[in-house]
């Protein structure tokens, strides 16, 4: 699991200036014969450019005071510019003292820890066999930059022309409106746009000999691409020169100060913050629905939420969140938690939240995962309410373990859950997306020592940086921009800081997920051997509600609409697929209160998603009711509200306990 995109909030700015605009250096410097009008400042967040102002005839010269304020106001940059120079340098000589012994906790890590070079070897290989289509190629270039130079030379003559190019809908990166408007900017634009385009396209068309190295070389590329966006350069960047001016160049040092912290706080890694690590408080303003630890090994804590309810329903609930994130996305604040929520309607909500592992741990298996953790849940659950029987649900990861461990019940005649739902979980993971790409042997065999030299446990770090890579422009440059351009203070915003809130992986459980479900898809294939048993989810025969997100890009909507086809392809016809709005998060955290997004159902799962798709009936807004409705009826009863420690369970702790407070 791993995260979203989630960046919004108004421009500030620095108040009233002296000079007449500074803001016309940042955004019209080009043009030494007038300075044009300066997009105002908009109290809004940059989502949508405004169309180009294309003149429709060659403008005067301006008067000499616009002549000075314009050279005023590059002098003012310069000025600024320098002064930070000379300061950053007092700043990074501190660092080093005071960092005399910091290292890059690395280990053993070839020097190609991402198996890239193999990709682009065959990329090369792909070229020298086809000259004709790079010719072809290079003639394509040249005609979309003769296209590009012959309308910047029409508009420089005054008149109005379309671009050449234009960024698709939703990309940020350009909605300033000097991206636009400033001629200079507006070339730089679509010339990157262009390039970006030829280099995807092009890549695209050749022959690769392995699909698998030519996606990875596609993805790589995408990642160059994101990198050298124009906006990524300060002095390209004109929300940059803007706060450059504005705060005359304290943005830039302060931008520096929040560098530093972050390679410091990494350990001489870079450790981008995506929220404001020191404001969110566990139990205190996140994480806060009242409950009690109950029970504990030591590899989870379980935790009974209170009642709000005088009855509640007479099968208790146990969640299973993954164990790469914090349980706590399911409880971030009363407004938007679905443990609240679910509590609410009048269910004994149990959660289990994994331990951060240190190396002591190292030697947990995936199969201790479900016994030493599923199966003794399962069992504090019954102890806790006296029921032998819980509804199950099972997020990212936590899913595919629940399917796994299901399958493996089935063999042992094990029948304590009364029903499974999935929250945007594999099972099959052949179309599980670009993840894929992370796992050739090479791969794995550089995390195994990368984890070794770890005592044993993957850095939680590792793995967010995986995920971050899969939006990059989300979620690590427009942090870059914002942290380390603009001088921001990280945003106190819940999801970002569980986000940022990762945890720590024993070994043999990582390269067992990574090896046994991603590389070989033994489970979906039904070679997974288990206790001597060779599991088979056909074999799974409880009701089964499978969530999935229309742009989830962790687990892909196809991939889990795959998996609700493996628990039918025996004799369960108590399988319902649904697919929601939005993505990983966004898709499962969508309280109906918001009446945001929508979902789509249909009872039926034909051979095909496409023909899902095509009988499926759209409804506005969260899913969370349909799915509870859903859940009443496979699980119905009532019996009086159960208080934490009123069971054969005493209490521990309050919720939400100390595990989930272990920092990685």
């Amino acid at each position: 699991m791993a995260q979203v995109k989630e960046k919004s909030g108004k421009k500030t700015t620095a108040g009233k200036k002296k000079k007449a605009a500074p803001k016309k250096a940042a955004t019209k410097g080009a043009s030494k014969k007038t300075a044009p009008k300066a997009p105002g400042k908009s109290e809004k967040p940059a989502a949508a450019a405004a169309p180009p102002e294309s003149p429709k005839k060659k403008p005067d010269p301006a008067p000499d005071s616009e002549q000075r304020s314009l050279y005023q106001d590059f002098d003012a940059l310069s000025e600024y510019l320098t002064e930070v120079s000379g300061r950053s340098q007092e700043v990074l000589r501190e660092f080093a003292v005071r960092n005399q012994d910091i290292r890059r906790f690395t280990g053993q890590l070839s020097a190609d820890p991402l198996n890239i070079g193999e990709a682009f070897q065959e990329m090369l290989k792909g070229l020298s066999i086809d000259p004709g289509m790079v010719m072809q190629r290079q003639f394509n270039l040249w005609g979309d930059y003769a296209r590009l130079m012959a309308n910047m030379s029409r508009r420089a003559a005054g008149e109005e022309v379309k671009p050449a190019i234009a960024p698709p809908p939703g990309d940020k990166r350009f909605a300033h409106p000097a991206w636009n408007e400033n001629p200079m900017l507006d070339f730089v634009k679509q010339s990157y746009l262009i390039f970006a385009r030829w280099l995807e396209t092009t890549i695209a068309q050749i022959e690769f000999e392995d699909e698998h190295e030519k996606k990875k070389a596609e993805f790589f590329t995408r990642q160059f691409i994101d990198a050298f966006a124009p906006s990524n350069f300060a002095m390209l960047n004109p929300e940059v020169i803007e706060a450059t001016l504005e705060s005359k160049g304290e943005n830039l040092l302060k931008g520096l100060k929040n560098l530093l912290e972050d390679i410091d706080r990494g350990h001489g890694e870079l450790a981008i913050r995506q929220a404001d690590l020191d404001y969110f408080k566990l139990g205190e303003n996140i994480a806060t629905t009242p409950g009690k630890v109950v029970f504990q090994n030591e590899i989870f804590q379980l935790i009974q939420y209170s009642p709000t309810t005088e009855t509640v329903a007479k099968t208790p609930m146990l969640i299973v969140p993954p164990w790469i994130n914090k349980f706590y996305i399911l409880d971030l604040q009363p407004q938007n938690s679905f443990i609240h929520w679910l509590v609410d309607q009048g269910r004994t909500v149990f959660v289990m939240s994994w331990v951060n592992p240190g190396p002591e741990l190292k030697d947990k298996t995936f199969e201790d995962y479900i016994k030493q953790g599923l199966f003794e849940a399962l069992g504090a659950v019954e102890k806790a309410t006296g029921e032998k029987k819980a509804d199950t649900i099972g997020y990212c990861i936590g899913g595919t373990m629940l399917s796994t461990a299901l399958a493996l019940m089935a063999k042992n005649g094990d029948g304590r859950v009364n029903s499974a739902t999935f929250f945007t979980a594999q099972a099959d993971f052949k179309e599980s997306g670009d993840l894929l790409l992370f796992v050739d042997d090479e791969q794995l065999d550089a995390i195994e020592k990368q984890m070794d030299a770890a005592g044993g446990v993957l850095e939680g770090r590792a793995m967010a940086t995986t995920f971050n890579m899969l939006r990059s422009n989300d979620l690590i440059w427009s942090f870059v921009i914002d942290n380390y351009l603009k001088g921001k203070d990280p945003a106190r915003f819940d999801l970002l800081f569980w986000n940022s809130d990762a945890t720590r992986m024993p070994k043999n459980v990582h390269l067992f997920y990574l090896r046994e479900f991603y590389q070989y898809n033994r489970l979906a294939k039904g070679e997974m051997v288990m206790d001597n048993f060779r599991l088979d989810l056909s074999e799974v025969n409880v009701p089964i509600f499978m969530q999935a997100g229309e742009t989830d890009h962790i687990a892909p909507h196809n991939s889990v609409y795959r998996t609700a086809r493996l628990f039918a392809s025996g004799d369960n016809d108590n399988v319902e697929y649904m697919l929601a709005g939005s993505g990983h998060i966004a898709g499962v955290i969508n309280h109906p209160d918001k009446h945001k997004y929508h979902h789509s159902t249909n009872n039926r799962l034909p051979a095909t998603l496409e023909e899902w798709k095509a009988g499926a009936e759209r409804h506005p807004g969260s899913w969370w009711p349909y799915w509870i409705e859903w859940l009443n009826k496979i699980s119905p009863g009532e019996t009086q509200a159960r208080q934490p420690g009123d069971g054969g369970l005493s209490i521990i702790e309050d919720a939400p306990g100390s595990y989930v407070k272990v920092k990685a």
